[in-house]
């Protein structure tokens, strides 16, 4: 005889991750592992601001987030503008509860083909654009007794990417923060994480990169799915998830091959 099986009236139901009516501010949302994760947070019924640097791009993707999307023009690049993205957010929807930080890459190099000037623009876009954001957002989250912060970094913080040396060294840096950040913030109900993707095919990816190559870059032998993604930011953004703070979540198919991760 089995064991009993109690049925109820949330058999087969989606989780309730707990969030909806909150905001969040989803940086270089236009497109990409972005994009995913505006989707899902608004699929759980968050209001949304995205930016981007182009203002066609984020017109496009707005049409593919359910509800109202607040759009903002942005270049990571500059530092300022992810601190102004955020004003912004919080002005248009009164305020941010979630902050999913993200941006672009830099060119790919290794250690004889990247110029010093590559770290520079590497640090300013993948670490201090995200640092910005987070000095904005983070104070009236941890006002409210609420907040979560999930910064979109890189396998390459676990195992650096040989060919993305500057990109793998700014992340690393942003996740040094991102750590000390969580530690200090956990009393105040904000948490802090990052989530980090392996290959997922994205425009970034298809610059450097056919899908067939891509494929093959990890065990499972396919392309992460910005969705599938998004939804994992989201759970890492949840109520359930209140107790995760500090936490880097690899998203990668096996790609890692640390022991510790």
């Amino acid at each position: 005889m089995g064991w009993p099986i109690r049925l109820d009236e949330t058999w087969g139901r989606a989780m309730d991750l707990g969030i909806a009516g909150r905001t969040a501010a989803v940086a270089a949302g236009s497109a990409g592992l972005g994009l995913g994760s505006a989707k899902a947070l608004a699929a759980e019924g968050v209001r949304v601001a995205i930016c981007g640097r182009d203002p066609e791009r984020l017109a496009a993707a707005a049409g593919q987030i359910d509800g109202e999307v607040l759009t903002v023009t942005a270049d990571l690049a500059n530092p300022a503008e992810g601190r102004s993205f955020v004003s912004q957010a919080i002005e248009g929807l009164g305020s941010v509860d979630i902050l999913v930080t993200n941006a672009g890459g830099p060119p790919p190099g290794m250690f004889d083909t990247t110029e010093i000037d590559a770290y520079q623009m590497a640090f300013d876009m993948n670490c201090k654009a995200m640092i910005e954001m987070c000095r904005v957002a983070i104070p009236p989250m941890r006002d409210r007794g609420w907040g979560r912060v999930c910064a979109i970094t890189s396998v390459g913080v676990k195992q650096p990417i040989p060919f993305l040396l500057a990109s793998s060294v700014a992340r690393a840096g942003l996740t040094s923060f991102l750590k000390l950040t969580a530690r200090e913030l956990a009393p105040t109900g904000v948490t802090v994480n990052s989530a980090q993707p392996g290959t997922h095919w994205s425009d970034r990816v298809a610059k450097m990169m056919d899908q067939e190559q891509a494929a093959k870059s990890n065990p499972m032998n396919v392309c992460g799915d910005c969705d599938d993604f998004g939804a994992a930011v989201a759970f890492l953004c949840s109520e359930q998830a209140k107790f995760i703070t500090g936490t880097g979540l690899l998203i990668d198919g096996g790609q890692s091959t640390g022991l510790l991760d």
